[in-house]
Order: C-alpha cells, then sequence, then structure tokens
C-alpha cells in the first residue's frame, strides 16, 4: 500500500537477505529514475514462486508501475527469462516486456501485466462457469505452439524426463514419506518408469511453457476498448522443445485446483479441434491424443509430488506439501485407467497406506 506521500507501507515494503542487495536495488532503480521516473519509495511485495526468484511492485511518477524481478546470481539466472520472454512475444504472446537487466545484481525491470491472475477469477465449484477464460487460454497455447521451431529451446528430451521422474522416488517416496525400496519395489517403479518415457517421446514437439496454468496467466486490468484483452503469460523461463501434449495437461490437471472430467474433457476437445484446424501435429483421433495427454500428465504429476517435497522439506516453504494428495489423486486415476499402470496404482496404495492393498510392504527410514 502507498501512502499519499509516496512512501509505502513498511509491512508491504521487502525484506532483504542482506543489507547490500537491498542496498544494490535501491542505487539501480535510482539510476533508471530519470528514464522510467521510477519512485524507489514505493517498492513493495508483488509475488514470489517456488524458486529463488520474488517480484516487487514499484510506482511511476506518471500513476503507472512496474515489476522487478529479484533474482540473486548466485540462485537464479535472467538470461532464459529474457531470451524466453522476446521468443514468446515474437510468438504472439503477451509477456512482460523487459525495460532494464542489471546483469550482475540480478534485477530486472518489467511491464507490469496487473494484479490478477487467471486463477483468482476461477469459479471453483461449477468449472463449466471457467469455459471462456480456459478457452483464451487455450489460445494463447495454440498460438506459442505455431511458433514452434526446432533447435531453439533446449529439448525436452528422455534425459530430461528421467531426471524430472527421479524426483518422486527421492523427494517424495524416500523425504516426505520416509520409506525404502526394496530391489523388487525398484524395479516396478524403474519399468513403470520406462513405459512412461517411451509414451511420451512419441508425441510430436513444440514449444512447451512447462507451467502452463492459471496461476501463471494474468487477467487484463481494464475493461477499455484500447486494453490488449489476451491473457498474460508469466514464469516461462523453464520452456523447452518437447510433446505436444504438456501444455494442455498442465492446464487442466492444475497443482492448486481440480476439475471433474467432464470440464477436462471439454477444454481438452476444444484444444485439440483448434489445434487441429491450426495444423498442429496433433493426433487426428482424439480418444488416442487424449490417452498420450493422460500420460503426459502423469509424468507431470509424479514430477511435481517430489518438486513440491522438496520445496517444502529442502527450501522451507511449507504449503507446497500440502498439496501433494492433489497429484496423488491424479497419479492414481490415470494409473488405474491403463492395465499397463497397475503396478504403479499398487504401489502407490501401498504408498499411501490404502487398506485394500496387497503384495507390499514398505520399510521406513
Amino acid at each position: 500500500m502507498v501512502a499519499s506521500d509516496g512512501s509505502t507501507d513498511p509491512a508491504m515494503s521487502p525484506l532483504w537477505a542482506s543489507a547490500v542487495r537491498g542496498a544494490s536495488c535501491e542505487r539501480w532503480l535510482s539510476q533508471l529514475n530519470p528514464i522510467w521516473g521510477i519512485l524507489p519509495q514505493t517498492l513493495r511485495m508483488a509475488s514470489a514462486d517456488a524458486s529463488f526468484r520474488r517480484y516487487l511492485r514499484v510506482d511511476a511518477r506518471d500513476g503507472n508501475s512496474f515489476i522487478v524481478m529479484d533474482a540473486p546470481p548466485d540462485k537464479e539466472d535472467c538470461e532464459p527469462f529474457v531470451r524466453v520472454a522476446a521468443l514468446f512475444a515474437q510468438a504472439g504472446l503477451r509477456v512482460p516486456h523487459v525495460f532494464d537487466w542489471d546483469r550482475s545484481d540480478g534485477f530486472l525491470l518489467l511491464e507490469d501485466l496487473g494484479q490478477r491472475t487467471m486463477i483468482d477469477a476461477l469459479d471453483r465449484d461449477h468449472g463449466q462457469n471457467n469455459q471462456g477464460l480456459f478457452v483464451q487460454a487455450v489460445e494463447q497455447l495454440v498460438a506459442l505452439q505455431l511458433a514452434s521451431r526446432p533447435g531453439v529451446l533446449p529439448a525436452y528430451d528422455e534425459g530430461l524426463l528421467r531426471r524430472e521422474l527421479a524426483l518422486f522416488p527421492d523427494w517424495y517416496l524416500t523425504q516426505a514419506k520416509g520409506l525404502v525400496l526394496d530391489e523388487r519395489q525398484q524395479e516396478v517403479l524403474g519399468q513403470q518408469f520406462q513405459l512412461i518415457v517411451e509414451h511420451n517421446l512419441a508425441s510430436p514437439s513444440v514449444y512447451v511453457h512447462r507451467d502452463f496454468m492459471p496461476r501463471n496467466l494474468m487477467l487484463p486490468d481494464s475493461l477499455e476498448a484500447s486494453q490488449d484483452k489476451r491473457l498474460g503469460v508469466l514464469d516461462f523461463q523453464d520452456a523447452v522443445y518437447g510433446p505436444i501434449t504438456y501444455d494442455i495437461a498442465s492446464l487442466m490437471r492444475d497443482a492448486f485446483v481440480s476439475w471433474d472430467e467432464e470440464f477436462v474433457l471439454d477444454i481438452t476437445v476444444r484444444y485439440w479441434q483448434k489445434a487441429r484446424a491450426a495444423g498442429l501435429p496433433v493426433d487426428p483421433d482424439f480418444g488416442a491424443f487424449y490417452r498420450s495427454v493422460e500420460w503426459m500428465g502423469l509424468q507431470r504429476h509424479l514430477k511435481v509430488a517430489g518438486i513440491f517435497a522438496r520445496l517444502t522439506l529442502r527450501d522451507g516453504k511449507s504449503r507446497y506439501l500440502a498439496d501433494a494428495p492433489r497429484f496423488v489423486t491424479y497419479i492414481r486415476a490415470t494409473a488405474a485407467r491403463y492395465i499397463e499402470l497397475r503396478p504403479l496404482l499398487r504401489l502407490i496404495d501401498a504408498v499411501e497406506g490404502r487398506t485394500d492393498v496387497q503384495g507390499y510392504a514398505f520399510g521406513r527410514q
């Protein structure tokens, strides 16, 4: 909250890991004042994400505001954000423009796309009431995929898929659940992971945002006729070139809100229809395409369960592990649907202590 004298409510002022870093940011903003009319005394928290990055908001003399990305260089590299922002803007997406980059200290001055994310506007109890917003998201996704070219973004290849899947046993099973898998259980998990990797690598490749979900999509701040009505797109710095099924799976199987299958199918069909009409390489049979989306989603769910455990146990961000049951539900639903994944279902049920499970016993650390 900014007071009438241009100062910031102390409760909203950013806390710095060190006085030196805080002074560096203030000095950088002061240097930008003549160009952008920035008021450094208005700097305040805007949001933080699962990494070591955080976002601050600062006002300007003309009444506009900017976003400051605070990304300590010893923990975060700003280069992918800057590079992918330019790439996605060229693809026609509404992404924040980068006005200035302090490479040595890891600060970016960004366009402020507003304060409301798509998730803030969702009716969580009635999925169909959100159809319009999800169709807008699908339109942005199709635009991104149409711009795809090989060799521009890192490949979402077998090595990366396997590293991500390893987060599930390393962090969720071992660290969060305190379990020790015996040789047979490790073999089963390895066989199931091999199937998942093979299925997902069979999908055609496009640009993949890698976290395309309502929390990372921004609503326009006003309804003025001149206002850009496209959803803004954030948190794209980890984009890759990989399976076309990934981002639609991410959109409809959200980390923070769940939908019934009827709504998931509705939006997935709408995406598939738009993608086909645009000439994107989706399977011409929707049933086959939906199967591929589910297998891709399964890989993501296993990965995110591991990441959320790591964020809580290693990084002290306790709120993330509380969402792990949502991912276990996703994992079970997909594993129960396909006979090839029944061994994974039995293993997950044993992990979660379901009483109807037979055949597995786990030692605890």
